[in-house]
């Protein structure tokens, strides 16, 4: 009776069993005989029926908010956060296929490890538990050292997993200590429990210390400025499959962690760390912006750009009343359906394995155009919905945050992030430019005949359709993240302001 009972409560969390369960299978595959196609196909059917489960709870029937084992909350925003985590993972597994298909050495692990990391991710936006949020959050994280490095031949694969190892093993040994100092305080580790511990000892300097501590790390694994050191040089030592994994998935757990965790817990209300938000926003804005615009590597382009963007998200969420909870949840989307189109579109063009190389230079995409039209088409799309330029996903999602910092009267923000926009046009302008100049006699690098007919390129041009759509019809994705509520001890203090 008793492990009915269990197993019934674990129901709500099904998703994140589905993909560990396919984890294993993939595993048992692999041990029995290596088949880089089955086990690419297990994989990418494990993770459809993920998102079909929660497809189902959204849409095909009454859902009720459940509270598992009083660490993981699954609620409208989890599930919201889980399908996005899921799409961007398949967009990546597909993307791994056509890269690593010419791999000498073993292709499979690869994909045994982004499940890993997916359920991690998943765990992230459910967690309402200081244990959940770090075990959930290394889960995530330590796979992705084994994917960055998984192409160890390459000297900058190998260089960009151990800067990402020793980079996030020091955000968790504050994010640790963070921990510590506010349960001494507050007596417990419940985002919910210590809601009011927090707020009557939030004068305390170390309670305001472990919330800061908290917020670095959370600042490192999204690469915000100044904690952004190692973005560039990890994007552009990737394979691009799991840069594309990092930028996505993995940032989009992180802040729909980071943004139950500020709801949830009371931290939102303290000044002095809007504050810092504040301070960490507007320099991820300038420092993202300025220095992609020296840049002539296309991955370092979009690492820093990657900076600027959460920059702009943190505005939304330092701008949140409850009812603009959906303009962090829209920008989130639009961010990751972009984002994986223009990585996408490199992940293509760059198997080392194909070519000489992979395709990170500027000059790699001199005359794009005149080979690749559809290519050079889709990549454009996607600098312009970077760009925020309208009819495209890009210029919805910052419109609302602009509204949203509009709103509560952040004049200073907003203008800050139409700055940022301003120099982004420069650099996202440049790579259209350079597509569409007189071609090289014989380029160096270059994609694989009939692309849009494989996995990966019928999802970027998915992803390149979806932004098109969502620029010029977006009211079904502003409804459905408006409906992604939090339960949290704020909800009647944010919607009564």
């Amino acid at each position: 009776m008793n492990f009915t009972m269990s197993f019934s409560e674990l129901m709500p969390l099904a998703p994140v069993m589905i993909v560990a369960l396919t984890a294993v299978v993939v595993m048992i595959l692999t041990s029995i005989k290596r088949n880089h196609n089955l086990i690419a196909t297990a994989s990418v059917v494990g993770l459809n029926l993920a998102a079909a489960n929660i497809l189902f709870n959204m849409f095909g029937g009454q859902f009720v908010p459940s509270n598992v084992m009083g660490m993981f909350m699954v609620d409208p925003f989890t599930m919201l956060y889980q399908l996005v985590i899921l799409i961007a993972s398949l967009a990546c597994c597909t993307l791994s296929h056509a890269y690593i298909e010419s791999y000498k050495d073993n292709r499979e692990e690869l994909y045994i490890l982004m499940l890993c990391s997916v359920a991690g991710a998943m765990l992230m936006v459910a967690s309402s538990h200081y244990a959940s949020f770090f075990i959930s959050l290394e889960l995530m994280s330590i796979p992705v050292y084994g994917m960055l490095a998984y192409t160890h031949q390459r000297a900058n694969s190998l260089e960009a997993g151990i800067k990402y190892l020793v980079l996030s093993a020091t955000a968790s040994a504050m994010l640790l200590m963070g921990m510590a100092y506010i349960y001494a305080y507050t007596g417990s580790l419940s985002f919910y429990e210590s809601f009011q511990a927090l707020i009557q000892n939030i004068r305390q300097p170390m309670v305001l210390l472990g919330l800061a501590l908290i917020i670095f790390a959370v600042g490192f694994k999204l690469s915000l400025a100044p904690f952004h050191k190692w973005t560039p040089d990890v994007y552009a030592g990737a394979p691009a499959p799991i840069a594309t994994f990092l930028a996505t998935a993995a940032k989009v757990a992180t802040i729909g962690l980071f943004v139950r965790y500020l709801l949830t817990s009371g931290a939102i209300l303290v000044e002095s760390l809007v504050t810092i938000i504040t301070i960490i926003a507007v320099l991820s804005i300038l420092v993202g912006n300025f220095l992609a615009v020296r840049q002539v590597n296309l991955k370092r382009i979009l690492g820093y750009s990657s900076i600027a963007h959460f920059g702009y998200l943190l505005i939304g969420l330092i701008s949140m009343t409850y009812a603009s909870l959906g303009n962090v949840s829209v920008y989130v989307i639009t961010y990751v359906l972009t984002t994986i189109g223009a990585f996408g579109a490199v992940a293509l063009m760059s198997s080392p394995y194909n070519n000489v190389d992979e395709a990170e230079s500027l000059a790699d995409y001199r005359g794009l155009f005149w080979r690749r039209p559809v290519l050079t088409a889709t990549l454009t799309v996607m600098m312009l919905s970077l760009a925020g330029i309208p009819l495209t996903a890009g210029f919805i999602g910052k419109f609302l945050v602009v509204m949203a910092a509009v709103t509560t009267q952040h004049w200073f923000l907003a203008a800050m992030i139409v700055v940022g926009s301003g120099i982004g046009l420069y650099y996202y302008l440049r790579v259209m430019v350079v597509m569409y100049m007189t071609p090289p006699e014989t380029p160096r690098i270059d994609a694989v005949d009939h692309w849009g007919q494989k996995v990966g390129g019928i999802m970027v041009l998915l992803a390149a359709l979806a932004v098109l759509v969502i620029g010029i019809y977006p009211d079904p994705i502003i409804k459905m993240a408006l409906q992604a509520e939090i339960l949290s001890p704020l909800h009647f203090m944010l919607t009564h302001q």
